[in-house]
Formats: C-alpha cells, structure tokens, sequence
C-alpha cells in the first residue's frame, strides 16, 4: 500500500497530491484494536495499583468539592470537540461512501477550531497555569517507578498525580502537535477554495508544497481518528468517568482527590460552588 499518492506535474515532477484514504481504515481499525486490548489488560491483567500515601493532615485540607475546570476551559472543550467531529465527518464520510458537498461545511468547522485554539492559548497562558499540562520531572521519576515495579523489580511506591496524570499529559502533547498540523495547514488551503475571507488564490504556493502540505493535512486528519477513539474511550471507563464530569461540572469530589492526586503536587485553593 502506497501512504502518499503522487500525479505527474505538466513539468514532468512527481508531485503529492494526497494520501492514500486507506489510512482511514487503517488508523480506524489501529484505534479499536487498542481500545479491546486496552480493556483485556484492564480486566485481566492489570494489578491494582500502589500510591504513596497521602499524609493526614494533608489530606484534611482537602475541601468536599474541587474546582477542576473554568466555565471557560469546559465551553472551550466542548465547541473544539464538535468543531473536531465536524471536520472528520465532512473530510471522510464522502471517502468511504457517504458523498455530499462538504467543502464549506468543512472550512467552516475549521475555522471555528482555529478560533478556539487561539481562545485556548490565550486562556491557557494568561489566566491559568500554562505548565500543569506538560511533564515534569517528577512525572518522569514516577514513571521509572511504575516501570520498575511492572517488571517486577524493588522500587518506592509512585506519587499520586498533579492535576493531570502523566497519560493526560502525553495525550495533550500528541494532540497538540497533530491539532497544529491539521489547523496550520488547513488555514492555507482555505485560499484554495471560495470563502467570504480570502480571495481565492491556488498559485499561492508551487504544485509540491500544496502537495505536501495536503499529505500533512491528511497524515494529521486520519491520526486524529485513532486519537479521538482513545480520547472517548478513556471517558466513558468507570475509573476515568470522574474527569469526564468534572468536564461537564467543573468540579471532583474530596474522595476521587485523595485517591488519586496528591495535595502537594496539585495545591487546592478554593473548592467549586
């Protein structure tokens, strides 16, 4: 199977044009194999695991209600995932058989993901903390920790998490480098279609680096299908499930808190109201 197509330029060039759409069936069928794994090794497999424990009087400054996420950070969720399923429906439905006139149903999605992305980074930099996101040292040493003890080997019990457990983390760092592709170079092939904002302009860029920035735009576009699989997956799981209210609410309760995050790695201001 060829990834990237390629068609012959009037100059005699081999050019990308696209990637092959089988990738659609391929990230799609990669992403439900993970999912019956993940939940094999769930059920069967995995050992309850071991945290150090929280001291006491830690754990009764903990309030009954914990604000997770702003009204701001949860409207920013919501219209960027039905901005994202907008442009996977728009982009592969007519590519596995489902055709209609999806252009401008696609840009328009894409430009709403654009604008929330650039709400995000506003809100994320400016009126939150930017770091909570990404790994930190401690999260690394943890992570040794819990490989360690898979193995088999003598090695201290792992910290409960910060605000977002490592996963989370290295979801948000995938996510956001294959958001940026899709978002950056869906941007510019916008001025190869009829919009409102742009004066249509196809000679913007040569013939190869339209091709291949429409094979990054598709590489991005068929990774998010597996990734949005895995992202679903994760919050519908029982023990996952409080996070996903906390995403519809703002706010876990005291016990989910103690269970699984750790009062000196995630400082508790305030509780939710």
């Amino acid at each position: 199977m060829e990834i990237i197509e390629f068609a012959r330029s009037p100059w005699g060039q081999d050019v990308p044009i696209h990637i092959s759409f089988t990738l659609i069936w391929v990230c799609g069928i990669a992403g439900l194999a993970f999912l019956i794994g993940h939940a094999i090794y769930v059920k069967f497999m995995a050992k309850p695991e071991e945290f150090e424990a929280t001291l006491p009087e830690a754990a009764a400054k903990v309030p009954a209600k914990i604000a997770r996420h702003s009204l701001a950070s949860r409207l920013f969720h919501w219209i960027m995932a039905a901005a994202m399923f907008a442009l996977l429906f728009t982009a592969f439905l007519p590519k596995v058989g489902f055709p209609f006139a999806w252009v401008t149903y696609h840009w328009i999605a894409g430009l709403v993901l654009t604008a929330s992305i650039l709400f995000h980074l506003i809100h994320a930099n400016f009126f939150l903390d930017p770091w909570a996101i990404w790994p930190d040292k401690t999260d690394i040493e943890d992570a040794k920790r819990r490989l360690l003890r898979a193995r088999g080997e003598a090695a201290p019990a792992p910290r409960k998490f910060a605000k977002y457990p490592l996963e989370n983390k290295m979801y948000h760092c995938i996510i956001v480098l294959t958001g940026l592709s899709v978002t950056l170079t869906g941007f510019f092939m916008m001025f190869r279609v009829s919009t409102p904002f742009f004066t249509r302009n196809p000679y913007l860029f040569g013939d190869m680096t339209w091709g291949w920035m429409y094979v990054l735009h598709g590489l991005a576009g068929v990774g998010l299908i597996a990734l949005i699989m895995a992202h679903v997956y994760f919050a519908i799981r029982p023990e996952k499930f409080a996070m996903t209210k906390s995403m519809v609410f703002g706010s876990i309760d005291r016990e989910h808190f103690l269970e699984h995050h750790d009062p000196k790695r995630w400082v508790v201001t305030e509780s939710s109201k």
